[in-house]
Formats: C-alpha cells, structure tokens, sequence
C-alpha cells in the first residue's frame, strides 16, 4: 500500500468521501493552445494520461474539471480514464459558466443545462457528476440570470444528476484595496445565502490574501453551515516550491482570467521567506511542496486540496511527500512564516493593483 492511499479520506458532504489530495486538471486545457482551443487531443496528452493513471494508483479518488478546461478535452480524458477504472470509486467535480457559446450569458436561459449534458457526454458518464461549480459571479446585468441559474442547478440536483452544488470562493488579487475585499466578501455572502451551495470551490494557498467572512475565516464559516470545501492551486503555481521564484516576469492567471505578474521585489520576498523554511527543514527535494500542501490540509478537516501537474513525476512528488505530516510545533512555525511573507507582500504591492499577482 502507498503512502498516498493511508491518509485518511475527507468528508465534504453529500456522500462525497475524497482523499485529502485530489488532481485538478486545469493544465490539460492549457497545453498546445491550438488544440486546446478546440478541444481537440493533442501532442502532451499521452503524458497528461499518464499523469491521471499515476494518481489513480497512488490513491487519488478526486478529478477536478471544467467545461472550460481546453473547451472540454480535459473531461474528455477524465472520461477516457473512468472508462479504464469503472470500479475505482472516482468523484468527479466539474465547472459551468465561462462558456457562453452562442447563448446571451453563459448562464442564460438552459444554457447550465445543456453545457451539464455536453460534459455528460464528454465524460461518458450515465450516473451522478459528483461535483458542479458555478465558476463564475457574473450572472448578468442586476443579476438578472441568478434565479434561473439556481432553478437549474436545483433541479439537477433534486433530478439526482449531481449530487452537490459547488460556488467558486471569494478571492481578491493582491493589491486589492480593503473596500475591494470588502466588496468581494459581500457578494459571496449574498449568493451563499442563494445559492446555498454544499461545496466551496476556491484558489487558496499560504500566499492568498484573507478576506473575513462575518468576522470568521472561510474554514470556520463553512464549517459552521456544514459546508465541504475544495482548495485550487495550493502550490500557487510553483511559487511556493521555489520553482517560480526566480523568474520575475512569471504571469499568473487572475481570477477574471486577467493576467497578472509579481513584481522582482515581490518574488524577493517569497524567496527569502522559503529559504527561512529550506534552513529549517532542509532541502531535499519535496520539502517545500509538503509544507504548502499539509499548510492547506491542516486548516480544516472538511477540506481537500487540488493540484495541477504537467507530467507523472510531479504526480508522484505531491502525493508521496504528504506521508509524513507536520507536527503542531512544525505547523505553527511553517503558518508563521507563511504569514510573514503575505504581510510583506501587502506592503510590496500596496498601491500596485495591476501589478499584484494572483496565486
């Protein structure tokens, strides 16, 4: 038995029993543009493949897609890999609502509806989709597509067609200004009371900004509504590894799809914050991608976490190296750092909005 398959599994509700590190398939829509774009296969998909294969044996029962992703080829290949393991238990969590095609909105009318049938089909399932985010705030001009979106999703739902509701998360780039995470706050607050979602979808990591929700963090709020919660990018995007550190001009993908980039002070002071934890721990290979992993893990137990990957090799590094977790005196000094470096990184960016990043 691995590692990865003796962590114990995590509960997000709705039946949805997850192992704590699932595999977000966000670079397969990415990868050869021209393909992509089409939703076609293209020349990466065999180590794409592979990498999904690899987790399924590590123990990986979470697959986390979206319409969206490569305009469906990464369901696609999600659903290449169901046909290959009818019997092992896989949870699928798949997005709507980026996708506007030749609809009005991309919530309009039976728009969820039919973008819900094309990734039925995509994925080649006939049962429940385990998971279904509404990816995207933007219901319309006055919200006018907010009602129909809710009637759809409940209905897919009471049609047993999904089995939980997904709502992407708050989230504000860095450089937001305080009335900018105000704001963010209260509009997730107005559609979670609408909405009523069983699971939160968010991009969270040790250098998100925090945004209150009714004076508590978003593991204490959900945790009171006994609603599950699903992390994205909890490596943000190879930052926290050390991989991206060095590259002042890396560009990350904003939460509006805008792009964004760290300034050379600002990717500064991530890396002098990890070189703080790699002459504590050490720095063997793995050692700071098992720190920001276990940082999101240990938040809450009604959380798991999913990671990107480009090739099997980084499969296998993130999910062996949570077999040994922090202890609490190692997390308390890991959460301290991790807190250092966002408080620099607010007084880096302040002021910077369209320089801030987005991780």
């Amino acid at each position: 038995m691995t590692a990865a398959l003796k962590l114990t599994p995590r509960h997000l509700g709705q039946g949805l029993l997850v192992h704590p590190l699932g595999i977000n398939c966000g670079a397969i829509g990415m990868a050869g543009t021209a393909e992509s774009s089409k939703g076609e296969y293209g020349p990466d998909d065999g180590r794409f493949l592979d990498g999904l294969r690899r987790a399924v044996e590590l123990g990986v029962n979470l697959l986390d897609a979206a319409d969206s992703y490569g305009a469906g080829r990464a369901e696609r290949m999600i659903g290449r890999i169901l046909r290959e393991n009818p019997n092992e238990g896989l949870l699928i969590s798949s997005k709507v609502g980026r996708i506007r095609g030749s609809a009005p909105h991309a919530y309009a009318d039976r728009r969820i509806r039919h973008q819900f049938q094309q990734t039925q089909d995509n994925l080649y399932i006939d049962d429940a989709l385990d998971l279904y985010v509404l990816d995207s705030w933007d219901f319309g001009q006055k919200d006018r597509y907010l009602g129909t979106a809710i009637d759809q999703m409940r209905t897919l739902q009471q049609l047993r067609e999904i089995k939980a509701i997904g709502l992407r998360g708050p989230y504000t780039h860095y450089g937001a200004t305080p009335a900018e995470r105000a704001a963010c706050a209260d509009r997730f607050l107005q559609l979670f009371r609408l909405i009523r979602p069983n699971v939160i979808w968010t991009r969270l990591n040790a250098l998100t900004p925090v945004i209150p929700l009714e004076g508590e963090n978003l593991f204490d709020f959900t945790a009171r509504h006994g609603v599950g919660v699903v992390l994205a990018a909890p490596l943000a995007h190879g930052l926290l590894t050390g991989e991206s550190s060095g590259n002042a001009t890396i560009s990350l993908r904003g939460s509006r799809g805008s792009s964004r980039a760290f300034t050379p002070r600002a990717l500064a002071t991530v890396a002098t914050g990890l070189k703080v934890l790699r002459e504590h721990f050490g720095d063997a290979p793995g050692v700071l991608t098992r720190l920001a992993l276990w940082w999101c893990l240990e938040k809450a137990d009604h959380c798991a976490a999913v990671v990107g990957f480009t090739n099997p090799a980084q499969v296998v590094e993130n999910l062996t190296c949570l077999e040994q977790p922090l202890t609490a005196g190692e997390f308390t000094f890991v959460d301290e750092i991790y807190a250092r470096i966002r408080n620099e990184l607010e007084d880096t960016l302040e002021g910077q909005p369209t320089r801030s990043a987005s991780v």
